[in-house]
């Protein structure tokens, strides 16, 4: 072999083994990328797998006081009791540590029905809790089945209540330090006088449910139904209760936090919660400020959470409204806008008015749909008694533009202030009481309530109803309380309900 073969192929077998080798790198880098892939897949599986133990382990962990995971949620799942941190200048939400609330495994179509008649039949609306069931189409379900005859049952067992013979009694604002609010200064005297602690709320309402008493709505006693002719009349209805259960209303005058309130143990304003549900804002005498049961919407529902049964259909409490200081804590009145000609140059301007108007509207839409309704308390606080016909106009003026439109509704109902009325025990006629009933009842007010201390005062008209109501504030449970008169006995044990925090005696003020 000469050279020129040998270097030849040399050559060939070095280029041989270069593309072997080049061959075997190929298959090498294949071999890897296709792990690289398969250890991407097999990370992305580990992630799916964490999330999904992370999602179902958490209401355990979170049970078992461990760490919680997720957003923060709104402030109003501190509870009350919680210590927070004083809100600094312009800061809004409380400082601290919140805890998520867990997840609930959803119900089926018919634990959900089941649920939703069990809570109506508790509350007598028989005839929706069969008619919930009915609409799952499952005759043929025997759970079901019985269930519906369960309350068909029930409901042959109720009995008709004396519609002429139902309570109405009324709180303000309620006291939550008494220390800041009921001082030896005049306003302090007048709280006294006038307001009811939270203590005495929550013994009022435990004793009215002992005593078998169910809140009714006014618009349960009767309402306005079309007639044959086109015309529309009063029509008084029928509340039917398990044997020994008396109907009653209840509401609350002036929920509106009103300026002069500020910085003396009252709630704040009314928000809402994360799931919706009305809450107060309250700052304490440090400045610090939570959101939990400040006042008696809060209260009473969480109450009725718990005894279901105090509320006839779910109806709850008559909410009124006055309208110079806004609706709510919030300052919506017209006075308060600055871009308004009614600004009151008194007040401080309020730059947010409009969305201030939009977060009221949200938290009355909340409201009815929890079971209140709503009153005028007329704008100013007027006396009806003594106003004449024109300062009247002016005022139900001012209220159909600052608050009706923040209610779910048209309002009906009125609650006269100072409980004074715009006639004596006489029905209300037609071109009487100096043309304020006409007025009144062209401004679509069907029901009236004075301020009355009989225990029950009454009146069926055509095209309206009127009731009394009762204070149960310092003065009315004083009165009890030092044996002065006895005027509650029938409602509650005032010597379990009197706050003995409360300065004494107290004086009509």
């Amino acid at each position: 072999m000469n050279r020129e073969e040998f270097d030849d192929e040399y050559y060939q077998q070095k280029m041989m083994e270069h593309r072997i080798r080049m061959e075997k790198r190929r298959e090498k880098r294949k071999k890897e990328k296709r792990l690289h892939i398969l250890l991407f897949f097999l990370l992305l599986l580990l992630l799916f797998l964490a999330f999904i133990g992370v999602r179902y382990a958490l209401p355990y962990v979170q049970q078992q006081g461990g760490i919680s995971f997720g957003k923060k949620v709104s402030e109003s799942t501190i509870a009350k009791n919680r210590p927070v941190v004083k809100l600094g200048e312009g800061e809004t939400e409380e400082k601290g540590d919140v805890v998520e609330a867990s997840e609930t495994p959803a119900l089926s179509e018919k634990d959900e029905a089941l649920k939703t008649a069990e809570l109506q039949a508790k509350q007598y609306d028989y005839d929706s809790a069969i008619a919930t069931l009915n609409a799952l189409n499952l005759s043929s379900d025997t759970e079901i089945s019985a269930k519906i005859s369960q309350y068909e049952e029930e409901k042959g067992k109720l009995v008709p209540a004396n519609m002429d013979d139902i309570t109405h009694i009324f709180f303000h604002i309620l006291i939550v330090d008494p220390t800041r609010a009921l001082t030896d200064t005049h306003q302090g005297k007048q709280f006294n006088s006038v307001m009811t602690t939270i203590p005495e709320f929550e013994e009022i309402i435990k004793e009215m449910y002992d005593r078998g008493y169910v809140m009714v709505h006014m618009h349960d006693l009767a309402e306005m139904q079309e007639q044959p002719d086109g015309t529309k009349k009063m029509v008084k209805k029928q509340i039917m209760l398990p044997e020994g259960k008396k109907p009653f209303v209840m509401s609350q005058d002036d929920v509106n936090y009103y300026v002069y309130m500020e910085g003396h143990g009252f709630a704040d304003k009314m928000v809402l919660d994360e799931n919706g549900k009305p809450k107060n804002q309250y700052t304490d005498k440090d400045g610090n400020v939570t959101i939990g049961d400040y006042d008696l919407v809060p209260i009473l529902d969480k109450f009725v959470e718990e005894h279901p049964d105090f509320a006839y259909h779910g109806h709850k409490a008559v909410i009124a409204f006055t309208g110079y200081n806004g609706v709510l804590g919030y300052r919506t009145d017209e006075t308060f806008d600055p871009n308004s000609p009614a600004l009151d140059p008194k007040n401080r301007a309020n730059p947010n008015i409009e969305e201030d108007k939009e977060t009221v509207k949200k938290i009355t839409r909340a409201m009815k749909e929890d079971g209140y309704e709503f009153a005028s308390h007329s704008w100013g606080h007027i006396n009806f008694g003594t106003r004449d016909l024109a300062s009247i106009s002016k005022d139900t003026d001012r209220w159909e533009r600052n608050v009706e439109p923040l209610l779910p509704d048209p309002c009906e109902i009125l609650l006269y202030p100072f409980g004074d009325d715009i006639g004596d025990w006489h029905p209300y006629q037609k071109g009487k009481e100096d043309g304020k009933y006409d007025l009144l009842e062209a401004a679509g007010f069907h029901y009236f309530c004075n301020v009355d201390s009989a225990k029950v005062w009454m009146q069926y008209g055509d095209d309206f109803v009127r009731q009394g109501r009762r204070n149960l504030d310092g003065y009315r449970l004083y009165e009890s309380y030092s044996g002065t008169a006895d005027r509650l006995s029938d409602l509650i044990d005032v010597k379990k309900v009197f706050d003995t925090r409360r300065p004494t005696p107290v004086t009509w003020e």
